[in-house]
């Protein structure tokens, strides 16, 4: 593999998925990959990253081009995919002033539309929820 351009820019962590796949990485702990690779590629499985697809993708960066964005805005709305506004008003800087309470719900719904919710947290065997206490 040859590298064109270093540092051309930030990756999406579905990008870093299908990078980590075509190198070997596999659920299997005998992979072909560094054990770093191997982290980063548990990782991100144990996140929805592996459901999206490149269809996905594409589909919600067309749906976000009439918010006129940042790209570090966009790939944040990608890897966390928030579902309300609340999320999205930790994403986008000025968020109230550029999209207003509307427009920041409509955004979440286009995420959560096109997007696999994030999957909640799981407990650890035996560890109580927050709410279980």
């Amino acid at each position: 593999m040859k590298i064109k351009n270093a540092n051309d820019g930030a990756l999406t962590n579905f990008e870093v998925l299908s990078f980590l796949q075509s190198r070997g990485a596999s659920k299997e702990v005998a992979a072909t990959v560094a054990p770093s690779e191997y982290k980063v590629f548990q990782y991100l499985v144990d996140t929805t990253v592996d459901k999206q697809t490149k269809e996905s993708v594409s589909d919600l960066l067309g749906k976000v081009k009439k918010y006129d964005l940042a790209k570090a805005e966009v790939l944040n709305i990608i890897n966390l995919r928030p579902t309300s506004a609340v999320g999205i008003y930790t994403i986008v800087e000025k968020c109230d002033a550029r999209l207003g309470e509307e427009g920041a719900q409509d955004l979440a719904d286009i995420v959560a539309e096109v997007s696999p919710p994030p999957e909640e947290p799981r407990s650890e065997e035996g560890l109580p929820q927050a709410n279980d206490v």
